[in-house]
């Protein structure tokens, strides 16, 4: 099984980057935005840490243990994991070929996948796929 997280959606506050990207209202619409967002952080540190990457565990604001879930679609899920599959097939062909036996795709543990379509703002996707 492989833990696929949403893209980096950062510190709303301090990463200038993604402060507008339409993924971080699923965190400014959580009751608790900042502890949402230092949960999500936190579990990114982990899965670094895991895996040998360095990750500033400092920046974290709030890195709390537990926060109300999030919902994802199981649509939204399998976009970004083709997403990340294509991008592994260019950029790390050995991560890409032992993803292809990935039956069985798990969010990141802030998220609870409910049956739906990928999102609105997923514009490609969209483009591509209406009927």
């Amino acid at each position: 099984m492989e833990r696929v997280s949403p893209r980096p959606e950062g510190n709303p506050r301090r990463d200038k980057g993604w402060r507008n990207h339409p993924q971080l209202n699923r965190f400014k619409e959580h009751p608790e935005p900042q502890k949402a967002t230092g949960y999500y952080l936190k579990e990114i540190h982990r899965e670094a840490s895991n895996r040998g990457y360095s990750y500033n565990y400092s920046k974290i604001l709030e890195p709390v243990e537990s926060v109300e879930k999030i919902m994802i679609t199981n649509g939204q899920l399998d976009y970004e994991f083709r997403i990340l599959m294509e991008r592994l097939e260019k950029r790390t062909p050995k991560r890409f070929e032992k993803n292809l036996n990935v039956k069985n795709i798990l969010p990141h543990p802030l998220f609870q996948v409910i049956e739906g379509l990928p999102e609105k703002w997923e514009k490609f996707y969209w483009r591509n796929n209406t009927s």
